[in-house]
Order: C-alpha cells, then sequence, then structure tokens
C-alpha cells in the first residue's frame, strides 16, 4: 500500500544489522548515528509492521471463511475478523497521521508575524483583527500565547505584531497561515458605504532550540538604543531597546529589533528568539525548495506576497484561494473558530502528502 514505507522498512532492517556489528558498537560516534536513525524509523516501521501482520491474518481468516462450510467454525472466523478489522483501520489511519509529519517540521513553538500592507489605517485594524482571531484560536486549543514585539496602528490594530503560539499540533495547525490576508469592509471612518479593499501579510516559522539552529556571535552586529513610543522616564533614559543583524556570511543580512520589555536582557533574548527562527526559515526554505515547488500549486509557497484568503464583510464569506474553498462564517472565525478553514486545509495537504508517499 505505501512503497515508501517498504524502503524505511528495508533501511530499519539494514541498521538493526548496524546495531550487532562490533564495529560500529565500538565506534560511538557512528553507533550514536545509527540508534538516531533507528530510532526515528522505529516510530512509523513498528506500526507498519504490526499492520501488515493484521493484514496478513485477516486475508487468512477470508480464504478460511470462504472455503468453511461449518456454522461454528464460521461463527469462529466472522468474530476473529470482527476483532481484526477494527485493528487495521486504526492502524491504517495511524500511520497515515505518521506519514505526514516531516521531521524538519515537527515543532512545539511557533513564531507568527502579523504585518499591515496596503490600506493605512485600516489594513493595520485588519492585522489586529487577525491577531485576535489567532489568540483566541490559540486559546481555544490550549496552547500559550506571548507577546514578542508590537508596533500598534496610529488609528487601532498594529502596523506589526510578533508573538509566540505554543502547544502540541500548533505548527501543523497554523503552518498554512502564511501569505497575504485581503479584507474587503466599510470602514468605519466612511462616510458614504464605500467597500475598501486592505491587506495583511502573515509569517508563520518554527521556533527552532539553540541545537538546531547555530549561530555564531561572531556573524551578529548588536546595538542598543532607547527604545521608541510614548514618553516617560524609562523610555528617555534608558537604552533598553535591542538590534541585531545576523551577517550569515553573506552579503544579506537578517534584522531584528525588540523594544517592548523594560529590560535590555529581555529585549535581546526575545530579539534572538525571532531572529532563530528567521534563519531556520531561511535554511529550511534553501532545503526544501524543490518539494516546496513540487507542492505550490495545490497548497501554495507559504510566501507573504502570495494572497491566499480574503475576507468579504459585506457578505459574511471568507474564501481561501489555494483550496478554492468558501465559507460564510466570517463572524465565527473571527471568533476564533479557525477549524472551518484550518481543518480542510489539514485534510487537503494529508491528501497531497499520502499521494506522494504511495
Amino acid at each position: 500500500m505505501w512503497p515508501i514505507l517498504d524502503t524505511k522498512l528495508a533501511r530499519f532492517r539494514e541498521l538493526e544489522t548496524l546495531l550487532g556489528d562490533p564495529a560500529v558498537a565500538t565506534d560511538q560516534v557512528r553507533f550514536t548515528q545509527v540508534a538516531k536513525e533507528h530510532g526515528s524509523l522505529s516510530k512509523v516501521i513498528k506500526p507498519y509492521i504490526e499492520f501488515q501482520q493484521v493484514e496478513t491474518a485477516i486475508k487468512q481468516s477470508e480464504e478460511l471463511l470462504a472455503a468453511e462450510s461449518d456454522p461454528d467454525m464460521r461463527a469462529m472466523v466472522e468474530e476473529e475478523l470482527a476483532q481484526l478489522r477494527p485493528r487495521y483501520d486504526a492502524l491504517k489511519a495511524r500511520i497515515e497521521d505518521l506519514l505526514l509529519v516531516d521531521p524538519s517540521e515537527d515543532f512545539d513553538s511557533l513564531i507568527m508575524e502579523i504585518r499591515a500592507g496596503t490600506g493605512g489605517d485600516e489594513a493595520a485594524l485588519f492585522a489586529g483583527d487577525l491577531y485576535e482571531m489567532y489568540v483566541r484560536f490559540a486559546r481555544v486549543q490550549g496552547w500559550g500565547v506571548d507577546e514578542l514585539s508590537t508596533s500598534p496602528g496610529e488609528a487601532g490594530g498594529f502596523k506589526e505584531v510578533v508573538f509566540t503560539v505554543k502547544g502540541e499540533g500548533a505548527y501543523q495547525s497554523l503552518r498554512f497561515e502564511s501569505g497575504g490576508h485581503r479584507v474587503q469592509r466599510v470602514p468605519k471612518t466612511e462616510t458614504q458605504g464605500r467597500i475598501h479593499t486592505s491587506l495583511a501579510t502573515v509569517g508563520v516559522m518554527p521556533e527552532p532550540d539553540e541545537v538546531q539552529v547555530e549561530i555564531k556571535p561572531a556573524d551578529l552586529i548588536i546595538e542598543t538604543m532607547r527604545a521608541g513610543g510614548a514618553g516617560g522616564q524609562h523610555v528617555n533614559k534608558t537604552e533598553s531597546a535591542i538590534r541585531i543583524w545576523y551577517k550569515q556570511g553573506t552579503p544579506d543580512q537578517i534584522e531584528v529589533k525588540c523594544q517592548d520589555g523594560r529590560s535590555q536582557h529581555k529585549n535581546k533574548d526575545q530579539a534572538m528568539r525571532v531572529l532563530r527562527s528567521r534563519v531556520f526559515e531561511a535554511q529550511q526554505a534553501k532545503a526544501h525548495r524543490e518539494r516546496a515547488e513540487m507542492r505550490r500549486t495545490l497548497i501554495g509557497g507559504g510566501d507573504r506576497s502570495e494572497r491566499i484568503r480574503t475576507y468579504n464583510f459585506p457578505d459574511g464569506r471568507i474564501t481561501d484561494h489555494r483550496i478554492g474553498l468558501t465559507v460564510y462564517k466570517l463572524a465565527d472565525i473571527l471568533a476564533g473558530s479557525l477549524e472551518h478553514l484550518v481543518d480542510p486545509m489539514k485534510e487537503h495537504d494529508k491528501k497531497e502528502r499520502l499521494a506522494q508517499a504511495k
């Protein structure tokens, strides 16, 4: 059913042989590498082996049932099949779910960045609406949310807001939110009832740990400054704001600024979290460019310049342009019921990955 798993199973058997090889056992580095790969493969291979055993048992029982005429024996075989088939379905579903999770995409924490785009004050207000939508959805799921950096809009909302979402399944649910979000509605300041179109962009980045992304101090330029914003003794006298440039050994640089915390240490820590995620995002984009290009036509590349969704307030509808989905539950979704959009996208992605695995 899954040729890709047959290949993984062959590799799993090969690794088992290597683990029993004295030459490998005495080489600590080699043994650690083999053991790590073996452990990673076992998560999907062990259920697959059990699935094969159950599948074989079902076929044998069905063949026996077709050839058996004794009522008591038939009843015994049918009872056995009644126990095997639910196990078969459960294992099949489990394996399909395991096939969906790429080890490079398995994270408990992510960083989201929402920026107001075209549309001025209305775009900032919409960015604020998106932020509230994600926060409400996260809280319903039992995930934690923590603001890292904010830049308020002049009329409300945000010019930019950066925050973390942490919890089991958070990244797998929100990873497809990256892209351009377009809103069509009548602004509160509009006196003639005309519909305006504005845009906000969303970026979703997994938050790796220090082991997954190593950043050398020599590649950083760190600058301290006084925090901007409203006045006050702290703002006027303390250089607590942090700006970090990451040179990464190329002409391109990644810049991160954080000034929301009252201490320089906290701002530096938060800036490094954002920087680590941006560096990891760049590394992942480079490593998986071919795979992303192959799936772009169906799922979208997640690029922030790519329009993924339209929120039409007059009609109360939201359209996801990547999968042609339109739902008339705009108020519910903005109130936190984002599953109306997230679940269909996850299911679409699941079908794609399973199709590639066959």
